[in-house]
């Protein structure tokens, strides 16, 4: 006999892709105590013919009725095969106890080809059908009652070279949790849901973060996602390792070929606020604006020993102020900038170095506040590169010869706002999975994620759980087993919520 279910969260698609034609009902309006997503009373109800109607088990029933308490994340599952799958790819050892590494799980690396082994085999045993893209982003949909584009469930398997366990691997562990609870309780959802890897999320090997999803989004050309060469002078692209690893997919990467209903993505917080705050779960309204850059510093190199101090167009020494002044100009404006690579050359103890070239991340909750400091960077890097003395950067210094300051712009990421009723099932899930609205709270997402493009192209929120310390890209990144389960039952609902909004169209 068939279980059934409807559980659902979103409204009708609209005629093109490109956007919806009229507002969804936002969840809150008909959210309720007690982890309902509709009071009894004012639940919307629709008939069913013989041929559509379902038997349906005391679980499944109150599912249908709005009630998710009996769908229970199995918080040792989860983490079981959370630590599992961590040895694709085990990092720096940083504790004595087994799971006390981190990660270094390169995109499109062989330990990355691991992963997606596993979630490729795992989720068609859950029932799913898996399709890869062009970007070697990987789609798991689990079928519904009726067909349409599944709500899914997003994050990454890829890592920073010296990562954690956590970022990117929580939100696809918890999407495989869902399908594992699902599963368990044999519930059948209105439409399809299911679970999405994103290729080269970190930007790490690949140097253009969240290029897969960009590609998915249409924002970023497909060619120029291919042609990225791996970082470090390795002669790999995106597309010459998609073929080794055999994931350059059939379908075109596009919003297109594989629409989204909309897109929930559980993170770590990844900083310290939730903790400091004593609370459980970030319900995520938007991402920050950021953009990043490449500066080149050209001097002339000169020996160190023959050449007086106020002869040198010491580019090293140059760049040592603006990335000063830079940290001086973020904490002016309210914003964050961050060097995070630096090279220079020729890389000699006793030459004077001639060149320098560093980036510079530049991040603010709103375009503006970005656009207004990356206007007062290039005034005064090139001020302090002819010499002036900004803020007093020259003081008690030797004033040498004249050097050259250049910009590229890299990567640009406009303020993002996520889809209220996203956000409005997100906060229904969080306030009745901890049974306490004070241990939730608004927040804005200081890094980029997949769920930036995904919301260019469909409905998105995402969801935080809390990060030690506030540490990440840090194999000490950690989150506690308790809050990893808070944050995927409440990813479970969210996207069940999303379902049954659908099914009330």
């Amino acid at each position: 006999m068939k279980s059934a279910t409807t559980m659902a969260c979103l409204i009708r698609r609209p005629s093109t892709l490109h956007g919806f034609e009229s507002r969804l009902v936002a969840t809150a309006r008909y959210r309720s105590p007690a982890g309902r997503l509709f009071p009894a009373s004012s639940r919307p109800t629709r008939s069913l013919s013989p041929k559509t109607r379902y038997y349906s088990s005391t679980s499944t029933d109150a599912v249908q009725n709005g009630d998710f308490s009996a769908l229970k994340v199995q918080q040792s599952r989860l983490m079981d095969t959370l630590h599992q799958t961590c040895a694709f790819g085990t990092g720096k050892r940083w504790g004595r106890e087994e799971t006390e590494t981190g990660m270094s799980r390169l995109a499109l690396s062989d330990s990355d080809k691991q992963a997606r082994d596993w979630f490729v085999e795992t989720t068609k045993a859950l029932g799913c059908k898996v399709t890869v893209d062009a970007m070697g982003n990987t789609f798991a949909v689990r079928p519904g009652r009726r067909e349409g584009p599944a709500t899914f469930a997003g994050s990454h398997l890829d890592t920073q070279p010296s990562g954690g366990r956590y970022d990117g691997i929580l939100g696809i562990q918890a999407g495989i949790e869902m399908l594992n609870v699902l599963k368990d309780h044999q519930v059948e959802t209105e439409f399809p849901v299911g679970v999405v890897n994103w290729t080269n999320e970190e930007g790490a090997r690949f140097p253009m973060s969240m290029s897969s999803s960009g590609v998915w989004a249409e924002e970023i050309p497909l060619e120029q996602a291919h042609n990225l060469q791996e970082v470090g002078g390795g002669t790999a692209t995106m597309k010459s390792e998609l073929e080794r690893i055999g994931y350059l997919g059939s379908i075109p990467a596009s919003y297109r070929s594989m629409p989204m209903a909309a897109h929930f993505e559980l993170h770590i917080e990844q900083g310290p606020i939730l903790e400091t705050e004593q609370q459980k779960v970030g319900v995520v309204k938007g991402v920050q604006a950021y953009k990043w850059f490449t500066v080149e510093v050209n001097g002339r190199d000169a020996h160190t020993g023959t050449t007086p101090l106020k002869s040198r167009a010491d580019a090293m020494l140059l760049a040592a102020r603006l990335i000063t002044h830079s940290h001086r100009l973020a904490t002016k404006h309210g914003a964050v900038a961050s060097t995070g690579i630096l090279t220079l050359s020729p890389g000699s103890t006793n030459t004077i170095p001639g060149h320098v070239s560093f980036t510079l991340d530049i991040r603010a909750p709103a375009d503006a506040t970005v656009e207004a400091m990356e206007a007062d960077v290039k005034r005064d890097f090139a001020a302090l590169a002819a010499g002036s003395n900004i803020d007093g950067l020259l003081a008690h210094s030797t004033p040498g010869k004249p050097l050259s300051v250049d910009f590229r712009t890299d990567f640009v990421s406009p303020a993002t706002l996520f889809h209220p009723d996203c956000i409005a099932a997100v906060r229904a899930s969080a306030e009745a999975v901890t049974g306490n609205a004070s241990l939730v709270r608004n927040m804005t997402s200081g890094a980029g994620h997949d769920s930036v493009y995904a919301s260019r192209r469909c409905p998105t929120s995402m969801i935080f759980v809390p990060s030690k310390n506030g540490v990440s890209h840090n194999p000490e990144e950690y989150t506690s087993p308790e809050d990893c389960a808070i944050g995927a039952e409440v990813l479970l609902q969210s996207v069940l919520r999303y379902d049954r909004l659908r099914a009330a169209q």
